[in-house]
């Protein structure tokens, strides 16, 4: 698919230009309006350290403690300012052809059309079960989410260990694994010299406005990733929270909060259901993709109820009538059930 004939705009669209003040936001799948109190703690404890710059003794304690979260070594961890800026680097590694899997989160395919490379997609079907076999052989570099953003599909870790093969790297975005209870499918250990895999802190933690998430992989891929990057790339607040969530306490609270996720996922799924919605099945993510008849209409009309879903028309393979909502609580869904149905989302 040449550049030109892509709609880079759509590709450039996020959930957070539909959330606007004072609506009821599902269009972001942030959980929570604010990092828990301990974590706002830890941060403002780092705020007289700020007179001076981020050391690369912090770093290396923020990667130690990712390393010791996933049980890897700490030199194949490199810290992020956020998983977006982990896409970004990606151009760094001169693929020939990237491969990206889709629907999924468009930022992969951004970073790589505008650096220049060639992009292919592979777009699934539902129940967007991915088959190896898809993908190009001659891709030398394969961009997949796992769950992925936004139909919630977990995808089988051998089915992800399938798309690795000499010459080629494989990526894959766990950005929401961390809301996956027991975390299953996560390749997190597994990052190698053909493996690179993106953590993103923003979900779970609250923290969008911070910017924090880390990639896992080989020393030596990490090297050619980081090679003219600026100096002092993180700051000392993000260094001092992906250390804190890296602690065996906050994994803990991280697994506690997924099996919190999986069930008011379930209830809500449930709840759209009888409310005449197509949910998108089988899901594992802190969200659900979900279908109704004139999509868009309902979209602005749910606007105009003062409630934000997250339009799919942007995600290749998707359309207008396709649209993403967050995980929320019962008293939420309930808000947005009375306002489909006043849409005239039957029964």
């Amino acid at each position: 698919m040449l550049a030109d004939h892509v709609d880079l705009a759509g590709l450039r669209h996020h959930g957070d230009v539909e959330a606007l003040p004072g609506l009821l936001d599902f269009a972001v799948n942030v959980q929570g309006t604010a990092p828990p109190r301990w974590l706002r703690e830890r941060l403002a404890a780092a705020l007289d350290s700020l007179g001076r710059y981020p050391s690369a003794e912090e770093d290396r304690v923020a990667r130690e403690a990712v390393a010791d979260r996933h049980g890897i070594e700490a030199d194949h961890v490199l810290t992020l300012a956020g998983g977006a800026e982990g896409f970004a680097l990606l151009p760094r590694l001169r693929p020939r052809l990237a491969a990206v899997i889709h629907p999924s989160f468009t930022e992969p395919e951004l970073a790589l059309r505008e650096a220049g490379v060639a992009v292919t997609r592979v777009v699934l079907e539902p129940p967007y079960t991915l088959d190896p076999a898809l993908v190009p052989a001659e891709a030398d570099l394969v961009v997949v989410g796992n769950p992925t953003n936004p139909t919630s599909v977990l995808h089988p870790a051998h089915t992800l260990r399938a798309l690795q093969r000499p010459g080629r790297v494989v990526v894959v975005d766990e950005a929401f694994m961390d809301a996956v209870p027991g975390e299953p499918e996560t390749l997190a250990g597994e990052a190698g010299d053909g493996l690179l895999v993106l953590r993103s802190l923003t979900k779970t933690w609250a923290l969008a406005g911070l910017r924090c998430g880390y990639l896992l992989g080989a020393p030596g891929l990490l090297r050619r990733l980081v090679r003219g990057r600026a100096h002092w790339p993180l700051g000392t607040l993000q260094l001092a929270a992906i250390t804190a969530t890296a602690s065996a306490e906050a994994v803990a609270e991280t697994a506690a909060a997924a099996v919190r996720i999986a069930r008011e996922r379930a209830a809500m799924a449930a709840r759209l259901g009888t409310a005449g919605v197509r949910v998108g099945s089988p899901a594992a993510a802190p969200f659900l993709l979900l279908e109704v008849r004139d999509g868009e209409l309902v979209r602005k009309h749910l606007r105009q109820q003062g409630i934000a879903v997250r339009r799919c028309d942007t995600f290749p393979g998707l359309g207008p009538d396709h649209l993403r909502v967050a995980v929320r609580p019962a008293a939420e869904v309930d808000r947005l059930v009375a306002a489909l149905r006043a849409a005239g989302i039957p029964d």
